[in-house]
């Protein structure tokens, strides 16, 4: 239990970190936020297919690792349906804070839920090191997510003060979605390997939705594949010798 909060809220935290260049640049390079963004979908990619999936199916079989996967990406594509999101491409902020600023805050709270719960499914497990490597790709994605909330919020009239403080709520609640995870999957065994199947799907969706296309919308398309296999060694890598 106490990795478990540890881990997620390390990964929680990185979406704070991911704002505090905003403290010190101004404005970062598009260049720059497609190469991290793609390095951070290789990094979620190499979790999920070397990671996640061979363990719930080792966990629960063929069956839990199919419908736990198209769970996840059930809930995640009708979260993006139902509820507003910060798009890298096009949301510049708003004028003031206002009733619109806070749905977005509100919507983030509701999007780091499946990351949070991911995060205690895979430390429910009994393979020891899926927990710390889901937490790492998680960290890796709430990064370039804090600096995109950090950006809008200050493009809002958001203090730097308030813009932090305010992110780093929005990633708590992943530590408290993982701590439900935790708690749910070590009470029901059965539930583990749907677990971390819906935790694969969540983040192959959030891959494939969000990062990949966000990452080639600006004409860096051949830096952002080196990235992203990049992102996906380091993964391989990290597994390798410390899985």
């Amino acid at each position: 239990m106490q990795e478990a909060i540890i881990g997620s809220f390390i990964s929680a935290m990185a979406t704070v970190l991911g704002a505090v260049p905003l403290f010190f640049v101004k404005n970062l390079s598009e260049k720059w936020k497609d190469i991290l963004i793609a390095f951070t979908a290789g990094i979620m990619v190499s979790a999920s297919t070397f990671g996640l999936m061979p363990q719930a199916l080792n966990e629960s079989g063929i069956i839990a690792l199919t419908v736990g996967l198209l769970l996840g990406i059930i809930v995640l594509d009708l979260i993006e349906k139902n509820i507003p999101h910060i798009d890298v491409e096009t949301d510049a902020g708003i004028s003031k804070f206002d009733s619109k600023s806070l749905l977005v805050i509100i919507a983030l709270f509701i999007h780091n839920i499946p990351e949070g719960l991911s995060t205690g499914f895979s430390f429910a497990s009994q393979n020891e090191s899926l927990g710390p490597m889901v937490a790492i790709s998680i960290g890796a994605q709430n990064m370039p997510e804090g600096l995109i909330l950090g950006v809008f919020l200050l493009n809002s009239k958001v203090t730097k003060l308030n813009t932090f403080l305010l992110v780093a709520l929005t990633g708590l609640m992943e530590v408290i979605s993982a701590i439900v995870g935790y708690f749910t999957a070590s009470y029901i065994e059965a539930l583990i390997g749907y677990g971390l199947a819906f935790a694969a799907g969540a983040m192959m969706f959030i891959v494939y939705k969000e990062l990949i296309p966000e990452s080639h919308g600006d004409g860096y398309e051949r830096v952002s594949t080196y990235s992203f296999i990049i992102g996906l060694l380091v993964m391989i890598y990290i597994s390798f010798f410390f899985g």
